[in-house]
């Protein structure tokens, strides 16, 4: 049965959307309220006056009636054609229109009638999701060189731990502590972005004349201790391989596990690395997750199948499992994961600790506060 026309007159007036239709002259003959919302105007000041009250230009009316006129189907009718409202404000907002030219019973056009969504909040849903996409690949690039600061500041450590006089430790360890510090604002800051983008969601903050900015809610970080001697050297004899794309991140690497006494090589890639397992033993591999040939997760589950017992650790510049690498893994036997870079050294050594020589944790200095996995 068919519902009563009073019932379609209600809902085409209530519905949020836009809703205008014209004579053949261009005359406003309806408005509904969700125009009236959008737009501003009111019913007494838009009926019976000329569309172009909404138009921005006389363009951009011919430019519609135009798409409307060279439809395919023939039929004068257009489907989400993007185009320019103006507000009683002067205002200009993008729509998305779906209008149809009207006819009499005898087929001679009397008018059309247009229904125009407000695109604006879709517009910016879109440019976040690039945004969030740009700053997570900036972030993953920025850590892969805060990796290599990090881990030469821990080689200068090291080596004025052993070389400086009390007197010139004091002084030097105040410069690394402040390289740190900094470095470690860095690292928050990236970190933050891409919780942000992750989530969706972001805080802002006044910092001049009323304008705002991103609030990154960035902490200071602590000063680094002085490592004790009894502890120096627990990984001393461990073979290595290190597997990344990044040479700078490989090369730092090298640098802080060799000041370990490990024995370290490194692959450029998955495949690379797999050729290395090939030709000699290792006590543990550490490989990026993200890499063009071979990813992380199938480099796992290939040296899963071949050397079950082989420790592998995962490490990423990202702050959450994009792809479901990490998850994956995990979810197929992985134990060792570092979930974000640069590699926080204490972090690292632990990590290898555990999956190599679990008996010698004890013996060797607690993670700094925040070092945790």
């Amino acid at each position: 049965m068919a519902l009563p026309g009073q019932y379609f007159q209600k809902l085409v007036d209530s519905c949020p959307d836009i809703i205008i239709s014209v004579d053949r002259q261009g005359t406003i003959t309806f408005y509904n309220d969700g125009a009236r919302q959008n737009l501003g105007f009111s019913y007494e000041e838009i009926l019976g006056k000329n569309v172009l009250e909404i138009y921005p230009s006389l363009e951009e009316a011919r430019r519609v009636m135009a798409a409307m006129r060279a439809s395919e189907d023939g039929k004068g009718r257009i489907r989400n054609f993007e185009t320019v409202f103006k507000t009683k404000r002067g205002e200009r907002i993008p729509v998305a229109i779906s209008a149809s030219i009207t006819y009499d019973d005898q087929g001679n056009e009397i008018g059309s009638i247009g229904f125009a969504k407000d695109i604006r909040e879709i517009r910016r849903r879109d440019q976040l999701v690039t945004l969030a996409e740009v700053a997570i690949g900036l972030s993953h690039e920025i850590n892969n060189s805060l990796e290599v600061l990090v881990n030469q500041i821990e080689m200068l450590r090291q080596y004025v731990g052993r070389a400086a006089s009390d007197e010139d430790y004091l002084v030097e360890s105040e410069r690394l502590d402040s390289l740190a510090s900094q470095v470690g604002k860095i690292q928050d800051i990236t970190s933050r972005i891409s919780r942000m983008a992750d989530e969706g969601e972001y805080g802002t903050k006044e910092y001049l004349n009323g304008r705002l900015m991103t609030d990154l809610h960035v902490g200071d970080s602590k000063p680094c201790e002085r490592a004790t001697p009894t502890a120096r050297y627990p990984l001393s004899g461990l073979r290595v391989l290190i597997v990344d794309d990044d040479a700078a991140v490989c090369e730092s690497l090298r640098d802080l596990l060799e000041g370990e006494r490990c024995r370290v090589d490194t692959a450029s890639s998955g495949v690379r690395a797999l050729q290395s397992l090939g030709r000699q033993s290792f006590d543990l591999v550490l490989s990026d997750v993200v890499m063009p040939d071979v990813d992380g997760y199938e480099l796992y589950r290939t040296i899963k199948a071949k050397t079950p017992q082989l420790p592998v650790v995962l490490m990423t510049a990202f702050n959450y499992d994009k792809d479901h690498i990490i998850k994956r893994s995990c979810l197929e036997g992985l134990q060792g994961v570092i979930f974000k870079k640069p590699v926080n050294p204490a972090m690292l050594k632990k990590i290898l600790l555990q999956q190599c020589r679990p008996e010698q944790i004890q013996s060797t200095l607690p993670v700094r506060p925040g070092d945790e996995t």
